[in-house]
């Protein structure tokens, strides 16, 4: 079995460019980056392979929660008497571990990259709030331990080997954990039918 490639190493999407290139047009927008400067970032986002590649080429330009492309993924995600998101554009590892203390944690996983099939979340949640964001053909299982705590929300079971499964190990006391998929746009009529 070959090793798992690190999140610095995956191939990178043409989202994932885009991204990274509207990011560099409004660094020199507002005058962060020189026309040149742009220039030779613009052209070497648009020949990086890999989301590595892609990382370094705005690091210096935004604050790690606001990267386009996020590579640490597998950081603990603390909310500690205050609210704490993972969200926008990430790897997300095999297994990651989430702490809510009196305070609010989101972890959204709509446009997230998963390295595996099968991810494992360990969640502490003391008198706060998890709250997971999955798209849609990823299920999530909630197991472990709740005292004066509760679980909202649902998804579908996999319904086949290999769907993607987000598996939460949790220690609730006084808190809940809460799944949910982000809402269906609705189509706006200008018409009534009669």
């Amino acid at each position: 079995m070959s090793p798992r490639p690190s999140p610095r190493d995956l191939r990178a999407s043409d989202t994932d460019r885009d991204r990274v290139v509207a990011l560099l047009g409004d660094a020199m927008t507002d005058g962060r980056l020189t026309a040149d400067e742009h220039a030779d970032r613009v052209q070497r986002a648009f020949a990086a392979r890999t989301l590595g590649e892609l990382a370094g080429l705005t690091t210096d330009l935004a604050v790690p929660s606001a990267q386009p492309v996020r590579l640490d993924g597998g950081k603990v995600v603390a909310g500690i008497f205050g609210p704490a998101r993972r969200d926008g554009r990430w790897v997300v590892p095999e297994n990651l571990t989430v702490t809510a203390m009196f305070g609010e944690v989101e972890v959204d996983f709509t446009q997230a990259i998963l390295q595996s099939s099968r991810v494992q979340v360990f969640a502490t949640v003391f008198g706060g709030r998890l709250r997971l964001i999955v798209p849609d053909g990823v299920s999530v299982i909630v197991s472990g331990h709740m005292v004066l705590g509760r679980k909202r929300g649902s998804t579908p079971p996999p319904l086949w080997p290999g769907d993607p499964v987000i598996e939460v190990k949790a220690l609730v006391l006084g808190g809940e954990v809460a799944v949910r998929t982000p809402p269906k746009s609705r189509r706006f009529r200008l018409f009534s039918r009669n």
